[in-house]
């Protein structure tokens, strides 16, 4: 068997975007800053990695009591359709999710939806049950990890479902985002929170990114770059591989359309670090609402508060995905650099460098 390590959920000793005072948008956090805080939310990683070669895994979202006979409302959207999102066209069709989002890479979501579809038929209330809708979304590790070798199994898919939890989520080199690299730097996995108020009444809505992709990445304006910083290593995938997974989840009183709408928010937030939306990229956003008896859904011209959370929190967990992961060197030899965060502050407060735009929170040091 291969070698397995499973991850539980919770963040480690390295700073997040908030700790070093880069603060992104107006809104306030749920305490932990994390897709858990939504109730009834809960994460799983499972890292398999076998070094050199091999840095892969899975992470499992897993909103409580999902399944055929409880489906949760649910919208998707598509930025670029480079990618391999399994489960789409029944959720843009019926508006529905019956199962929990899992992320992997390219070559193993195959073989994570059969392992998902398994572990479904098992729960209870899905003994007779004869069609399944499994969601699973990828990122291509290739550059890291030896993506053709299908590192992931069906163990380490149960291994993240069955030891999902809710609090802190483990975020950087964990995961799906093992082997995941993002405008240049190590990535990984990222979350953040935001509590817009909608009508009057306070919700939360939590984002999980599998950050991937390609770009130059710019931080409260500015443009960061590995050269910028003084790093040396490989050069970085190009642009045109790579892709984005967000996973929305909210307890606001929204539909299937309106997550649509959610959806498509998250996608575009990742303009706003620099994404270059390439030709090999896919970048995909699945939102779903936890409370399906909440009753008639807010009005959509109250939405403006969720909508600018979603992008506010998109662009935050980005953050944190970079700010988390941990200089790899993978297949072939080849390197990615961690951003590091005493330089990333230096580069921010640099005076002589030019911002792109202002208007944001500018770090304490």
């Amino acid at each position: 068997m291969e070698p397995m390590a499973h991850v539980q959920s919770a963040q480690g000793t390295l700073p997040r975007a908030r700790d070093l005072g880069i603060v992104v948008g107006r809104g306030g956090t749920g305490p932990l800053n994390a897709i858990t805080d939504v109730p009834g939310v809960r994460v799983g990683h499972t890292t398999v990695r076998r070094p050199p070669d091999v840095h892969s895994g899975v992470t499992a979202v897993v909103p409580d009591a999902v399944g055929p006979q409880s489906p949760l409302p649910a919208g998707v959207f598509t930025g670029n359709g480079y990618g391999k999102l399994i489960g789409t066209t029944q959720v843009t069709e019926l508006g529905t999710l019956e199962t929990p989002v899992l992320l992997t890479s390219t070559l193993s979501a195959f073989r994570v939806a059969d392992a998902l579809v398994g572990w479904m038929l098992e729960r209870p209330g899905c003994g007779e049950v004869q069609s399944l809708n499994p969601v699973v979304g990828e990122c291509n590790d290739g550059f890291l990890s030896d993506i053709r070798a299908r590192p992931v199994h069906e163990e380490h898919v149960r291994a993240a479902l069955d030891g999902a939890v809710g609090g802190p989520v483990a975020e950087g080199c964990v995961g799906a985002g093992t082997g995941t690299g993002a405008l240049g730097f190590k990535a990984g996995i990222g979350t953040a929170s935001r509590t817009p108020e909608l009508g009057g009444r306070r919700f939360t809505a939590g984002v999980l990114v599998q950050a991937n992709f390609g770009g130059t990445l710019r931080v409260l304006g500015r443009c960061v770059t590995p050269r910028s910083l003084g790093l040396t290593g490989d050069p970085a995938p190009v642009t045109e591989t790579g892709s984005c997974m967000i996973v929305v989840a909210t307890d606001a009183p929204v539909d299937a359309r309106q997550l649509t709408r959610v959806a498509r928010r998250a996608v575009f937030a990742l303009a706003r670090t620099g994404a270059a939306y390439s030709h090999g990229s896919g970048d995909y956003a699945i939102a779903f609402g936890t409370r399906p008896e909440a009753g008639a859904p807010v009005a959509d011209a109250e939405l403006g508060p969720l909508f600018e959370a979603v992008l506010d929190a998109v662009e935050e967990a980005v953050l944190n995905s970079l700010l988390a992961a941990t200089t790899t060197t993978g297949f072939g030899g080849r390197t990615l650099p961690a951003l590091p965060a005493d330089r990333l502050l230096d580069a921010l407060t640099d005076p002589a460098a030019t911002p792109l735009s202002g208007g944001r929170k500018q770090p304490s040091g």
